[in-house]
């Protein structure tokens, strides 16, 4: 990125650009609030724009690279550090199609941890519905019991199993699988909401919850808080994408792609 060069964008009549200025690593790293050191591992891990060097060696900063270490730690609030220098590194390559495919998977991620969330909510709302229904039963239970309690097949069973959906003991002396009542209840969370076509890693995500709370109402309220801290990343991550926004708006060429050094 050719940091000597005047934004693409042009400025407002009756104003003066000015060429960026040399800045000191220091100067830099106090505008950031971070410390010299930290201004060094950004050149480092080549989330800055490449930093040419004077005739005796040290490093020429300019306030091109103070806008790229707001734009970097704002990115890193709302995606990460990992994504961000997959973005930063792309665009100070020229490959903005990569940049942008990396934000938009971060977005994409949180949409799909929406969706999930939401999922469960709606399987717990179907528990709810159904719990009344469902007659008291006492383990231990072996396999047939409880399939013939849950209207499933054995094998179902043992599929669920596989999948770590359901945890049966093992009886000593025979090595049959037993379920006491907690199983046989997870049984019949699973039956219900494989009829409902819910995949496994919801139905995983719902049993999961039941064995750390066992209280379907503690698990809406866990999954109400995940709602608003989802909210809040989704904000922070918005907030980055913004923020690359208006460097690439500032410092990229017309083509919308970062300008690259000689």
């Amino acid at each position: 990125m050719v940091l000597g060069l005047p934004p693409r964008n042009p400025q407002p009549a009756g104003t003066l650009w000015c060429m960026p200025r040399r800045l000191r690593p220091v100067d830099i790293a106090r505008r950031a609030g971070i410390s010299v050191q930290q201004v060094r591992n950004y050149v480092d891990l080549g989330v800055l724009p490449p930093v040419s060097r004077t005739e005796t060696g040290y490093r020429v900063f300019t306030t091109g690279h103070a806008d790229a270490v707001v734009t970097v730690r704002r990115l890193a609030a709302g995606h990460g550090w990992a994504r961000t220098r997959q973005i930063m590194r792309a665009v100070h390559a020229g490959d903005l199609d990569t940049a942008l495919a990396a934000v938009d998977a971060g977005h994409a991620e949180l949409d799909r941890e929406r969706t999930d969330i939401a999922r469960v909510l709606a399987a717990f709302d179907e528990l709810a519905a159904a719990e009344p229904r469902a007659p008291a039963v006492r383990g231990p239970l072996r396999i047939g019991e409880v399939a013939r309690v849950t209207g499933v097949r054995a094998s179902a069973l043992r599929v669920w199993e596989r999948y770590g959906l359901l945890r049966p003991a093992r009886d000593h002396p025979t090595g049959y699988r037993v379920y006491d009542a907690a199983e046989v209840r997870n049984a019949r969370v699973v039956a219900l909401l494989r009829r409902g076509d819910y995949p496994i890693p919801i139905v995983r995500a719902v049993l999961d919850e039941l064995r750390s709370t066992g209280s379907p109402q503690r698990v809406r309220t866990e999954l109400a808080k995940r709602e608003r801290e989802l909210a809040d990343r989704s904000r922070r991550r918005l907030a980055g994408t913004a923020a690359l926004h208006t460097y690439l708006d500032e410092y990229g060429d017309e083509d919308g792609d970062a300008q690259t050094s000689d």
